[in-house]
């Protein structure tokens, strides 16, 4: 029985952090409305290191459309400027000499939907990796059969798997429309 357990508990694991992986992905994805997480990606060269831009400046955004980030060091505006033009954040940051800021752009139809086939990826590949932790435990628990479980709690742990399996598809499903239906709204 504690084998059942430790597979269960393996495969729970690993569709969480599938969901973690694609709640990350998702927040990355920009839907149009000022997000702080679209910036996650950008390092700035801070006294020989690459620091993360939340390492420099504080974040913010002012309204839906905005993004302000205000440099802690006045020296360091003109590196960070050159940091977010060079990521791909596809956004031209102004400044006056104080706070940058990102204008975030409304999207045109054509780019909504762009962005929602770039959401469904994400999340099919959520999902595929979710089939294949469960479909790694099945395998693990009819190895266990040789080892001498018996077939019926084999079958109650398939069974099981199966749940958390289901759950967190739909989970998946829950965080792709959510996306969709920012993304969509104008």
């Amino acid at each position: 029985m504690a084998e059942v357990t430790e597979y269960l508990k393996a495969v729970e694991e690993s569709m969480e952090g599938t969901i973690l992986f694609l709640d990350e992905a998702l927040a990355h994805i920009r839907a149009g409305k000022a997000n702080v997480r679209i910036l996650d990606g950008v390092r700035v060269e801070y006294y020989g290191n690459l620091t993360p831009l939340t390492g420099v400046a504080t974040i913010t955004t002012p309204d839906a459309r905005t993004i302000a980030i205000q440099v802690w060091e006045k020296a360091m505006i003109s590196v960070v400027e050159k940091a977010i033009i060079d990521s791909n954040v596809g956004i031209t940051p102004m400044n006056n000499g104080e706070v940058i800021r990102l204008q975030i752009p409304p999207l045109t139809e054509e780019r909504r939907k762009e962005l929602v086939k770039q959401c469904k990826h994400e999340c099919e590949e959520a999902r595929i990796s979710i089939r294949n932790a469960r479909r790694d435990a099945i395998e693990g628990l009819k190895k266990e059969i040789k080892n001498g479980m018996s077939e019926d709690i084999e079958k109650d742990a398939e069974a099981s798997v199966q749940k958390i399996h289901d759950k967190y598809i739909k989970k998946v499903d829950e965080l792709f429309t959510a996306k969709e239906k920012e993304i969509m709204t104008v």
